[in-house]
């Protein structure tokens, strides 16, 4: 009996929450980083590297270009278009059940499109079933990655989401091998059994709690550290504000004054506040149950501008994957060699996610408007894509892609964060939100792509559509940071504006208030004689 409990207390503090004074940048979420590393590879790496078998599943059912590259199409709008409810069953039963149970969908889904027989039941089984465990699988892993980094974030972040790229890098030429061997159904059947690991990560996820220290409130509380920029204290209060109603994921003991077993803390009186001399009878009010999805972010609008970025940026990041393969054979490259485009795009994408880490890791550096750099770039990129001829042309095209894309892919979501857009404490709510609004973006994207480029035999016109989207998002995003100085600086306004009518209102209540029957008497020295 008494081992049986010491067993369970051992698991309960194996697998418990962790509990910290801060974010730790490190201890466990070391842990969480390999977690998301091997759930980058086996939900991203596996869907850009799909385009491995474009021409088997077009051969073996008959299909177009415009058929095929629905499967890939729904699959990315069902992960995107349920971020909501990946955020509300996160923030109600944790993150660790929620990636669980992603694990076991993906898994299902893709052994089960092994032994399809035709493309719409690969629509139900990668689009959909697989689609969903994707949602729920990769949302909450970096957003509790994101919570147990803060100063190493931006670099912790970029180096754990480069699983995608070692998958896409030693995926694309064995894939390519392996189902010459045992054929494209035994192929998925063994993605489908080594994605099952996911299950795994998703048991490494422990909560994360912080518990700041009484001295720690208070620097908080009293702390004034001037800036460069006179507004980086006002984003900061801002988003402040709405941290004890917001719904992160992140248990504050300090703000919430709620304690391991869940009770309700009574919470210190201030010598200034003064208890109320007749309370109201009635009951105690519980303690209340934060909203499962915030949708207060939808007010912001800096959020909506850079959600209008990540709608509009969303349309080149499946199509290049899919249609390089069948663009270099077009222009002359042997398919065996181009099946290594994919490769050398992965080998660039590291450099680019790692590279982006450190240079928003620094201090100073205004993470947005890197962010601005490389998405501007990726436009100038993918058009160049249109032009390239020959091997190393398309090459050249497919490392700077690369580089630029691991830029922008390991950052956008992570950039949430910030108080130039949200925020820490509405991450999860915001990322949520901001992945569906991508999800129309996935959903059309493709067959777009697949569109042009049945009706202009031409795959170099797929990626048109790449980089106007692309384009259409860096306007968008340039306008974030600008959106949110203007609504700071209206709110500060409104404040004021607001202080100045409560005194006014306050001074006109104490003049109605003064006694009737007190008189006012003007007193005039009588002159002397």
């Amino acid at each position: 009996m008494r081992r049986a409990m010491r067993r369970a207390l051992s698991a309960g503090r194996c697998l418990g929450p962790k509990v910290y004074a801060a974010a730790p940048d490190g201890d466990w979420g070391w842990v969480v980083a390999v977690s998301f590393f091997f759930v980058e590879i086996f939900t991203y790496g596996v869907i850009k590297s799909f385009g491995v078998f474009l021409q088997d599943l077009m051969s073996e059912f008959g299909e177009t270009n415009n058929r095929i590259s629905w499967v890939v199409s729904i699959s990315a709008f069902v992960m995107t278009f349920t971020a909501p409810l990946s955020s509300m069953l996160s923030n109600r039963f944790g993150f660790r059940p929620v990636v669980m149970l992603g694990g076991c969908l993906i898994s299902l889904g893709t052994i089960a499109t092994g032994f399809t027989q035709s493309v719409n039941q690969m629509y139900l089984t990668t689009g959909i079933i697989s689609g969903l465990g994707y949602c729920l699988t990769f949302l909450p892993t970096v957003t509790i990655l994101s919570q147990y980094f803060s100063r190493r974030r931006s670099l912790v972040t970029a180096s754990a989401s480069t699983g995608e790229c070692f998958s896409i890098f030693a995926l694309a030429p064995v894939l390519t091998a392996l189902k010459e061997r045992i054929g494209w159904r035994m192929c998925l059947v063994v993605v489908g059994v080594l994605q099952g690991s996911i299950i795994i990560c998703g048991a490494l996820l422990r909560p994360i709690i912080i518990k700041p220290t009484e001295d720690e409130e208070e620097e908080e509380e009293g702390a004034n550290t001037p800036t460069k920029d006179p507004l980086e204290g006002t984003y900061a209060l801002e988003n402040e504000e709405t941290r004890t109603s917001s719904d992160s994921g992140v248990q504050s003991l300090g703000a919430s004054h709620t304690d391991l077993a869940g009770e309700r803390n009574v919470p210190e009186q201030r010598s200034e506040e003064k208890a109320p001399l007749d309370p109201a009878p009635g009951p105690a009010p519980g303690p209340a149950r934060p909203a499962l999805l915030d949708v207060s972010v939808l007010r912001d609008w800096s959020f909506l501008c850079y959600a209008m970025f990540g709608l509009f940026a969303t349309l080149g990041f499946f199509a290049p994957q899919l249609y390089i393969i069948q663009l270099s054979v077009s222009r002359g490259v042997p398919r065996e060699t181009a099946a290594y485009m994919l490769s050398a795009m992965a080998v660039a994408e590291i450099a680019g996610r790692l590279s982006v880490g450190c240079v928003m890791n620094r201090r100073g550096v205004r993470k947005i408007y890197v962010l601005l750099a490389c998405v501007s770039l990726l436009c100038v990129v993918l058009a160049l894509f249109t032009a390239a001829q020959g091997f190393w042309g398309l090459c050249a095209c497919c490392a700077l892609y690369g580089f630029l894309l691991g830029t922008v892919c390991s950052t956008h979501i992570p950039m949430l964060a910030e108080d130039d857009v949200v925020g820490i404490h509405k991450m999860s709510s915001a990322a949520g939100i901001y992945v569906f609004i991508q999800s129309f973006a996935c959903l059309g994207g493709p067959p777009l792509g697949g569109i042009l480029v049945d009706v202009t035999q031409n795959y170099g016109s797929a990626f048109y559509s790449c980089a106007v989207g692309m384009g259409i998002g860096a306007v968008f995003l340039g306008l974030v940071r600008p959106a949110k100085q203007w609504q700071c600086c209206t709110r500060r306004v409104r404040r004021q504006e607001d202080g100045e009518a409560a005194e006014q209102a306050a001074a006109l209540q104490t003049k109605q208030e003064m006694p009737v029957d007190f008189l006012e008497v003007d007193v005039a020295m009588e002159p002397s004689h």
